[in-house]
């Protein structure tokens, strides 16, 4: 997958930086960026380029609070190079959600029981490998959180156990945790061939494979799809989120529920307005470091 890195620089008092370094991030992201680093002028942004919008760009930086000529950018392909490298060759310390439900862990770190309050009622192993999604990130633990309240509740009722659509599967740690739940089926996509090898890699070594199917391309493999699915997550950027909601939306079964993330708590009210237009309600969020989760029914 090729990115841009984009170089800003912010030209403003030392005490202001801080504040801009965090409105130009958060208003950046109508433009296509996923990630942001500081850097001591600013910000290096990064963006795929085939989602890159240098007009919605421009409109962001004529129309920047802090006044017209504050920010400048110069745009360059990014080194092609492995993003999970640190994942891969390091790993990453456990990481415990919902209070010790879910226990995330790589095959170096092994979790260690006894320094959580209970035994978790669940482990997954992710193996990163060019993919998104170990757990660490806000909008990943957020998702994790609901599915740990959502499986279950399935389960509990009379019909038969759920199946899960997962959008942007990433590293398919989402679909492992829900099939591990108990979840009976997941279908994840995700454009980057890399992270749809990673997602099967990751199936395999918790004993999910036979139950989870990985196809590679963007929201329109869904219009080869002619199921239904009880739970639909989508942890992607917020202005696929707006692109591709009808299309999640028709594979929503009956009384399905959808849960978005990977947007700020900012941009809540306008994918609510989205989601009202096909029928849909909001039934719950959740925050962390100005990252927001939906809920919608």
């Amino acid at each position: 997958m090729k990115y841009f890195e984009v170089i800003f620089n912010i030209k403003c008092p030392a005490e202001l930086m801080q504040d801009a370094r965090d409105l130009l991030a958060a208003m950046a992201g109508e433009a296509g960026f996923e990630t942001f680093e500081e850097t001591p002028d600013g910000l290096k942004g990064y963006a795929q380029q085939t989602l890159f919008d240098r007009a919605a760009l421009d409109g962001v930086i004529a129309d920047f609070p802090f006044g017209a000529g504050i920010v400048d950018y110069t745009v360059g392909e990014a080194e092609d190079r492995d993003w999970n490298e640190q994942w891969e060759q390091q790993g990453f310390e456990p990481i415990v959600v919902a209070n010790g439900g879910l226990v995330i862990h790589d095959g170096r770190h092994l979790p260690d029981t006894s320094q959580l309050a209970g035994q978790p009622s669940l482990s997954v192993e992710i193996d990163a490998r060019q993919a998104f999604g170990t757990g660490t990130h806000e909008t990943t633990r957020m998702v994790c959180s609901q599915l740990l309240e959502l499986v279950p509740r399935a389960l509990q009722g009379a019909g038969a156990p759920p199946t899960l659509l997962d959008c942007g599967t990433g590293t398919g740690i989402l679909s492992i945790v829900a099939l591990k739940l108990g979840a009976s089926a997941a279908l994840g996509y995700d454009i980057d061939e890399w992270a749809v090898d990673n997602a099967r890699h990751n199936a395999v070594i918790n004993h999910v494979d036979e139950r989870f199917e990985v196809l590679q391309g963007d929201a329109s493999v869904l219009n080869t799809i002619d199921r239904k699915f009880q739970i639909v997550v989508a942890n992607i950027n917020r202005n696929i989120l707006l692109a591709d909601m009808p299309l999640f939306r028709e594979k929503m079964a009956e009384g399905a529920t959808l849960i978005l993330s990977g947007f700020y708590t900012e941009d809540i009210p306008l994918l609510e307005s989205r989601a009202c237009e096909m029928g849909l309600r909001l039934t719950g969020q959740l925050a962390d470091n100005n990252w927001a989760c939906i809920r919608l029914e």
